[in-house]
């Protein structure tokens, strides 16, 4: 395992989950980008995107990895769906470590996130085409600032951290 391992992908992806699986596997800490946040701001994310709107939110995210980039211990870290969006962010993530593209589809982001109000990008309007449409515009931006791609669909927590254990 390189310096950090970056998980990356949609929302229900399974980032923090695989995240936490997998640095448990390897014994270095496990590190949440939103939750980094969340603590620095004292709010929710929910919170900043309502009173500070999702640009601001975005700037903090690039401020959290330019902070993790101070770490010189291994650790898993989980980003937020959005982060590698912007080109500052995907080249701040190369410079971190080994970025893991969790690829999830639509169809598994539905099932995973159905009863989950707290996800800003999907309120107002129809859930199933907000995911549909939001994926098609991320995907190449996730695949642009991946090193390797996993597939989670129909796959189990620990057989995807194995599956990520076996590339790095």
């Amino acid at each position: 395992m390189g310096k950090h391992v970056i998980m990356t992908g949609f929302m229900g992806a399974g980032k923090t989950t695989v995240g936490k699986a997998l640095a448990e596997k390897q014994k270095v800490p496990f590190l949440d980008t939103d939750q980094l946040i969340e603590e620095k701001a004292g709010m929710t994310i929910s919170r900043i995107f309502e009173t500070q709107g999702e640009e601001a939110f975005r700037k903090m995210e690039t401020s959290v990895l330019e902070d993790l980039l101070k770490r010189n211990d291994q650790t898993v870290i989980s980003v937020g769906g959005g982060l590698p969006l912007r080109d500052e962010n995907r080249e701040l993530l190369r410079k971190l470590g080994t970025v893991v593209y969790l690829q999830v589809k639509p169809e598994t982001v539905l099932e995973r996130l159905k009863g989950d109000h707290t996800r800003p990008m999907l309120q107002g309007g129809d859930a199933g085409e907000r995911v549909r449409s939001l994926l098609e515009y991320r995907t190449p931006l996730y695949q642009k600032a991946a090193d390797l791609v996993v597939d989670v669909d129909d796959k189990t927590v620990s057989r995807i951290a194995e599956k990520i254990i076996e590339l790095l």
